[in-house]
């Protein structure tokens, strides 16, 4: 299947796009007897140039060497070697569509198509930009003007010999070029942004090709990506992708991914075009094909095919379409560009011809939730009520200032130096409710942590202890000495632990994890129980999933007073803590260069990026060190792991033979997603997180059936019912597969639950595989407790535990830590995630990439998401959050930091004073 419907490849020098032409585009060697048309020129260039109607290998050729086709002279200033010459933007037909056309004695569906790329590429040029950077500026110009030359092909490269199947495609070819009306001159265009918004570009296609589409009478149904006609069964369309299925297969061989990576394959195997079939040839060809499946048709296939009748779905309006995209949207972020917006809200006007791409994006312009920012041309939003839930959180955690007596009124002794000493010092003697500790990674916050929680309970004050993630609460906590330590979500959901909080302190750790909704609902509960907040973690490291970065807002934009903990101990070699250090104070440059000065990163072969890594790694396991392999995407770390266990099954670490277990993969849908049923699929499994009406908490369910908006689920009893889709969805959605474990194999718990004898699973938690039953039983151990489980066959929330991401690997300390950081995984890279991977080590770091200087880009980007409060009022702070947050040129601003007392303060004889907590 065609992974997106429409995509964007540069062309990086002449001769490569001179080539291009010939080989794929130009009619001659692209043309097969009426399957494919010749090119044309198009746009307000082509107008101004005079070149506008069929094209010409002349004209093509003389664009391609930056030479205009009528005067002869340059065409743009730039005119270097390696200069970008243009780019492929090749829109697909979904393949049920393109079967339907094949099938077809006249050409509405490929007219229906041919407007629809036709409107988009007029989309894209009104878009168009140029770089101005005369008179000492800096910024980008809207032209609205380009030159692109659209290819209409019908069939794909053929497989194996055999006739090509149907697919109708366009390649447009843009050239690198617009007219610039300020300064009267053509100028190379800026694509940046057209690039970035080839996603919202998509979702315009695909809303006006299937509207087109239901007004000639097809009914069309949402696909994960795209969308199919109804009607054309499944196993018709992968009749017809032959060609997907032979890149997709040699993909899978060589442990490619990344889209780009993916379309460079396309054209490296690209068969030769067939010459001498014409399309009634072809449609014979094809018919044989489906009648070969036993799909006869009651006249010999001279019929086409008969599908479903016309059914209108159900009623939809703009304001839904745009209230979907606002919930979905703004779950996980409080700042958005209004085109991701508007693109989900394309999408969910799919099916829906009453409801048009105008319709919808008029009424998100008039929607008065929603408050615009923009600059340097780009448009970021956020809404009143996510705006208005930050203000609250803000204003509880400051309204607690000055309101409470200190738990010392002397500072006591303190068996700490410097900067721990002066955190714990802080919340022993602050008046304050709520105190922030922000520990770098390595600084020792555990130390300092049992040594302020012991001063607290002596004051007479209970503390219970939280963290945000079971891993953290229920393992390291547990581990590191705090045996009651629970999660927030336990505390927030249990009277009894709320009550236990009356006159105490709350300590939060791993504070830099908690969302706004939580750390909202946490200030509240120690307001009510008159009880202490004390938050630590560490800003610069990741931050919730869902919405809010909380602890930096409080910090940063609501001024609450941090003590500060920036010494490393972690790393024991001098070299490897100035880089951590360097990371740390967002010195990405300086902590690079470092790293590359000791040897750290290690250039790859991109056909082998992973080889070296695993080989490192199971050395350095043999020489009994403790280690983690991180890789930013869950893609990239399931092909390092591909590439360790065949190194860990060489030497004799996991055993030779593999058992095939159920595994369970979250689909991790947004709480929108889950009320729309198209968003389900029919075998995938839903777990509920909480009781429903006739369904208990924990039960699973496999989704059987999907009909006019409604899902039927069945339970392992067999039992039936209706799937409750309303706007609080309780549940979760799994991808039902297979993982093969061997003996020794590392596997980690991805979800909550427990084992066959109720010992509780945290996820997160690493495990050792040490036997697996035939009928998919796990026996597994704890390395370093030894504590043992046993989790039954349909257990299935576990992956391989080989290779890891950063976000699963916060909080763990090892010997030594290997990154797994290819090309493919560079749009997941930035601060956060970088200095989150390499903090992870106390003696050795290794990275591993084939392009240094573009990882080193991609890891200068922020981690951090923007705020509601930052962005509406930027102007509050030295600097403008905003801007630095888009541009990434500087620091931001933050609240004080507390200064650590002189080392080794005189010892006050008399016994400490203090008071009753609080």
């Amino acid at each position: 299947m065609i992974l997106d419907m429409i995509r964007m490849i540069q062309s990086r020098s002449a001769s490569q796009a001179k080539e291009y032409f010939n080989d794929s585009l130009q009619r001659s060697d692209y043309y097969l007897d009426g399957q494919e048309h010749s090119g044309q020129f198009y746009g307000k260039v082509a107008n101004r140039l005079g070149v506008a109607g069929e094209i010409t290998k002349d004209v093509f050729h003389a664009l391609c060497e930056n030479i205009n086709p009528v005067t002869g002279q340059s065409l743009t200033q730039r005119n270097v070697a390696n200069r970008t010459v243009g780019y492929d933007i090749n829109f697909h037909c979904p393949k049920s569509i393109s079967v339907l056309h094949a099938l077809s004695d006249d050409n509405h569906i490929l007219e229906a198509f041919e407007a629809s790329v036709a409107q988009t590429m007029l989309d894209i040029e009104a878009d168009a930009k140029t770089r101005v950077r005369k008179q000492g500026k800096d910024e980008d110009r809207p032209t609205g003007e380009l030159i692109w030359v659209s290819f209409l092909h019908q069939t794909a490269r053929p497989v194996g010999g055999i006739v090509p199947d149907p697919h109708v495609h366009s390649h447009c070819f843009v050239f690198n070029v617009t007219w610039d009306d300020v300064e009267k001159e053509f100028k190379a265009g800026q694509f940046r942004d057209i690039k970035r918004d080839m996603p919202y570009y998509q979702a315009r296609f695909h809303k006006v090709f299937s509207d087109r589409l239901i007004d000639l009478g097809y009914r069309i149904r949402r696909t994960k990506t795209a969308f199919e006609v109804v009607g054309v069964p499944e196993r018709v369309i992968d009749l017809f992708s032959k060609r997907t299925d032979e890149i997709g297969r040699i993909a899978k061989e060589l442990g490619i991914t990344d889209s780009s990576e993916l379309d460079t394959l396309g054209a490296r195997t690209r068969a030769k075009k067939q010459k001498g079939l014409t399309m009634a040839e072809l449609r014979q060809e094809w018919r044989k094909q489906i009648f070969a499946m036993g799909m006869t048709d009651q006249d010999e296939g001279k019929q086409p095919i008969r599908f479903s009748p016309v059914k209108e779905p159900s009623p939809l309006t703009p304001q839904n379409c745009v209230d979907h995209a606002l919930s979905m949207r703004f779950e996980r972020a409080s700042v958005m560009h209004d085109r991701r917006i508007l693109e989900t809200a394309y999408r969910q006007g799919l099916g829906h011809v009453s409801v048009t791409v105008d319709h919808i994006t008029d009424c998100f312009k008039a929607d008065k939730r929603i408050i615009r920012i923009t600059e340097n041309g780009k448009t970021l939003c956020t809404t009143r009520q996510v705006l208005l839930e930050e203000q609250r959180m803000v204003r509880l955690a400051q309204e607690g200032k000055g309101v409470l007596r200190p738990l010392y009124t002397i500072t006591p002794k303190i068996a700490l130096q410097g900067e721990q000493q002066t955190a714990v010092a802080h919340v022993l003697t602050t008046t304050n409710r709520l105190s922030i500790i922000r520990g770098r990674a390595g600084t020792g916050k555990t130390t300092l942590m049992r040594e302020a929680v012991a001063l607290i309970e002596r004051a007479g004050c209970p503390v219970t202890v939280v963290a945000p993630t079971a891993q953290a609460a229920r393992g390291v906590l547990r581990d590191d000495g705090f045996t009651e330590a629970e999660t927030v979500a336990q505390l927030l959901a249990s009277s009894q632990l709320q009550e236990k909080l009356s006159n105490g302190l709350l300590w939060v750790d791993e504070a830099g994890l908690l969302n706004n909704a939580d750390m909202t609902a946490l200030l509240k509960l120690v307001i009510a129980q008159n009880a202490r907040l004390v938050l630590s973690g560490d800003t610069r490291q990741h931050a919730s999933v869902i919405r809010g970065d909380a602890l930096r807002i409080l910090n940063a934009v609501a001024g609450i007073q941090a003590a500060e903990v920036s010494q490393i101990y972690r790393q024991r070699h001098l070299a490897y803590r100035q880089v951590v250090q360097a990371l740390s104070n967002g010195d990405i440059k300086t902590g690079f260069d470092l790293l590359d000065a000791m040897g750290a990163i290690k250039t790859v072969d991109p056909a082998s990026p992973f080889a070296n890594l695993a080989k490192d790694y199971v050395s350095a396991l043999k020489q009994g060190k403790t280690a983690l392999v991180i890789s930013p995407t869950h893609q990239a770390g399931a092909q390092a792991t591909h590439a360790i266990r065949e190194e860990l099954r060489k030497v004799g670490k996991i055993g030779p033979d593999e058992t095939p277990v159920t595994q369970l993969v979250n689909t991790n849908l947004t709480m929108a997603e889950k009320t729309d049923s198209r968003n389900y699929q029919a075998g995938q499994i839903i777990q509920f997180n909480q009781h429903a009406p006739d369904i208990p908490r924990g039960s699973r369910w496999e989704v059987t059936a999907i009909q006019d908006g409604q899902l039927a689920i069945r339970d392992e009893r067999g039992s039936t019912q209706l799937l409750p889709l309303g706007n609080n969805p309780v549940f979760d959605v799994f991808q039902a597969t297979t993982l093969g474990l061997s003996l020794g194999d590392s596997i980690r718990i991805t979800r909550n639950g427990m084992d066959a004898d109720r010992k509780r699973l945290n996820n997160g938690q690493l495990l050792e595989v040490m036997r697996v039953n035939p009928g998919g039983k796990i026996l597994a151990r704890n390395r370093i407790s030894k504590a043992r489980y046993r989790l039954p066959h349909q257990f299935g929330h576990i992956a391989h535990a080989h290779c890891i991401t950063s976000h699963a690997a916060q909080g763990k300390t090892v010997d030594a830590v290997f990154i797994a950081q290819p090309a493919s995984t560079f749009a997941a890279t930035n601060r956060n995630q970088f200095y989150v991977s390499v903090s992870r080590a106390k003696e050795r770091v290794h990275i591993y990439t084939e392009d240094k200087d573009a990882l080193l880009m991609q890891a200068s980007e922020p981690g951090d998401r923007l705020s509601a409060l930052e962005l509406v009022k930027p102007k509050t702070f030295p600097v403008s959050v905003a801007k630095q947050m888009i541009r990434s040129r500087i620091k931001r601003p933050v609240a004080p930091m507390i200064k650590p007392q002189e080392p080794d303060p005189p010892v006050n004889k008399r016994k400490p004073a203090h008071v009753p907590c609080p």
